[in-house]
């Protein structure tokens, strides 16, 4: 029989699976959906859309923070469900507000999973998490309904105390803005960043990207959603091997960082050379340059699946990072690394509409190379740390 809190932390990530179907798989299509449409009173974009929408995000995360000390998990999944559901009928920018409020309920479930499973280990934990997360891509978009809900009926329930929840929301808004100022924050915050622009260019750049290279045809459409597929391909890859099946976390952390910058950097090269650079930026036609290879489709699904593979290096490692340094401190931490990272997806939503696609790589080739430094130098003071202490 299964340990009862590895089975919570197995649960949850089954309910991120249905939770993020849709979100996902309308990520992906949006901005191509958007551009499609044959109105000249509707100026908006699926880029800006995205953009509201991690943006927002990035601050409702620090609410639902707050609010965990006065609102058990089950209540916020009760609250969030319905309201996914009615958002995802529509696109408008109006809506996003709404839906992000909601995402942001989401992710205080996912370090509700850490409560549940003090015990686990961080690369385990989020091994498990990160491989139903991204399992979402290959289901349809109508199997969300109600079954998260039911998620936590197992999970451990917490008594709340109606005159101390004010003191605890302040204390847990008070120690976030503590570890903002940490060393070890500052430090992994450019990883953190990084983390940000290739979510962004993973979900929503690169498959719109594919579907206005003029080289792919008529198929050019339909190989957005198979990109997705392999994408979340590399993340279940990549969550099983990485968090899963490595058990040496000194040696594992630095050396899967580095596999994951090297797996992103080949991606960039092989998108830089197989791919128009006016794929992102072009509206209401396909793209007019030429690559400077013949657009593979191949290459391209490659790409999909190394995009997603290096994804998964990176924000294992970052849990598993971020819940060794900060174990009695975890769901600040998340809180902290989930508002950089949407900050940063939001800001590339925005620019990725107007940056040619080599400036777009180019970006996150600099922002990455500098991101995995600086977790060496993080891994290499926890471990110096952790030496001094044995003696």
């Amino acid at each position: 029989m299964a340990d009862r809190r590895t089975f919570n932390v197995v649960i949850l990530g089954v309910g991120f699976l249905f939770i993020f179907t849709a979100f996902t798989t309308c990520g992906n299509i949006e901005q191509t959906v958007v551009k499609s449409l044959q109105n000249d009173t509707f100026t908006g974009s699926g880029y800006h859309s995205l953009g509201i929408i991690y943006g927002v995000f990035s601050f409702s995360k620090f609410a639902c923070t707050d609010s965990r000390c006065s609102n058990r998990a089950e209540n916020h999944l009760v609250f969030e469900r319905p309201t996914l559901q009615w958002v995802h009928r529509c696109l408008h920018h109006p809506h996003n507000m709404v839906l992000v409020l909601d995402l942001g309920a989401d992710w205080h479930c996912g370090s509700h999973a850490v409560d549940s499973s003090r015990t686990l280990s961080g690369g385990k934990l989020r091994g498990v998490h990160h491989q139903q997360e991204h399992r979402d891509v290959l289901g349809s978009l109508t199997v969300q309904v109600w079954t998260p809900v039911f998620q936590s009926i197992r999970f451990p329930r917490y008594k709340h105390r109606a005159d101390t929840a004010i003191q605890d929301a302040k204390s847990e808004l008070k120690t976030i803005l503590q570890l903002l100022k940490a060393k070890n924050i500052l430090l992994l915050s450019p990883c953190m960043a990084y983390s940000g622009l290739e979510l962004s260019f993973y979900s929503g750049v690169y498959g719109t990207c594919i579907g206005a290279t003029t080289q792919f045809g008529e198929a050019a459409k339909g190989l957005i959603g198979i990109s997705g597929i392999v994408v979340g391909v590399g993340e279940i890859v990549g969550g099983g091997l990485f968090g899963l099946l490595c058990k040496n976390n000194r040696f594992r952390r630095t050396s899967v960082v580095f596999l994951g910058m090297v797996v992103h950097f080949v991606a960039f090269y092989l998108i830089f050379l197989n791919i128009p650079d006016d794929a992102p930026v072009v509206f209401d036609t396909t793209s007019q340059k030429r690559p400077y290879l013949n657009p593979s489709v191949s290459i391209a699904l490659l790409c999909s699946f190394l995009l997603g593979l290096g994804d998964s290096c990176f924000n294992t490692q970052l849990y598993s990072i971020l819940g060794c340094v900060y174990a009695e401190h975890s769901t600040p931490a998340f809180a902290i690394f989930k508002f950089i990272q949407s900050v940063f997806a939001a800001v590339a939503f925005f620019y990725s509409g107007y940056l040619l696609l080599m400036w777009q790589l180019l970006l996150m080739v600099i922002l990455g190379f500098a991101g995995t430094l600086c977790f060496f130098v993080v891994e290499r003071m926890e471990n110096f740390s952790a030496d001094l202490q044995e003696y």
